[in-house]
């Protein structure tokens, strides 16, 4: 019904930069909170950037002043600008979207995940 798909991850040098770019698809009312979290093994999932409907956003305070996250609604596509990477970034980062099927209902997507690995 709706699918969140994301690109973007790959390997790359400490200091490094990397966009992760993530679309939805299908039938859908609205989306309206979309988000980034990552997970390492033996980690919890955890948030690293959130944006709302308006464009208001949040972040983990260890991706604060590297990390931008943006959405192009009309694309229903957000981003996640990664900028000075570090080792401890490597992770599997996951797109999250709280989509509308229709007016009066909300569900949780999820992306299938995309490695960011970054070497020192």
């Amino acid at each position: 019904q709706v699918q969140l798909v994301e690109s973007g991850g790959g390997l790359v040098q400490a200091g490094g930069s990397l966009r992760l770019s993530c679309a939805a698809s299908g039938r859908f009312f609205s989306i309206n909170a979309m988000g980034w979290y990552r997970q390492t093994p033996g980690k919890q999932r955890e948030l690293v950037a959130g944006i709302t409907s308006g464009g208001s956003t949040n972040y983990a305070d260890s991706v604060k002043g590297r990390f931008t996250i943006s959405r192009d609604n009309d694309k229903n596509t957000v981003y996640l600008q990664m900028n000075s990477l570090k080792p401890e970034d490597t992770a599997v980062y996951y797109c999250n979207a709280e989509v509308r099927p229709y007016i009066n209902a909300v569900d949780t997507r999820w992306g299938q995940g995309t490695q960011v690995t970054v070497s020192s």
